[in-house]
């Protein structure tokens, strides 16, 4: 069972850190910044953004 738990904690805070990463993206846009990200500056951000989510979850 402690996998299963894992597996789902790691699955929402992947998913919840891809939706942060996107709104913040957009908004900037909305805001008139214009970035882009290269593959690896994406994967970073999104690796750590999960991090924090996770970390945030289990609070």
């Amino acid at each position: 069972m402690k996998y299963l738990s894992a597996l789902i904690n790691l699955f929402v805070s992947l998913f919840i850190s891809t939706i942060i990463i996107y709104a913040v993206n957009i908004a900037a846009g909305f805001a008139g910044a214009d970035y882009s990200f290269s593959h690896g500056e994406t994967f970073i951000m999104w690796i750590l953004m999960a991090i924090l989510v996770n970390n945030c979850i289990k609070r």
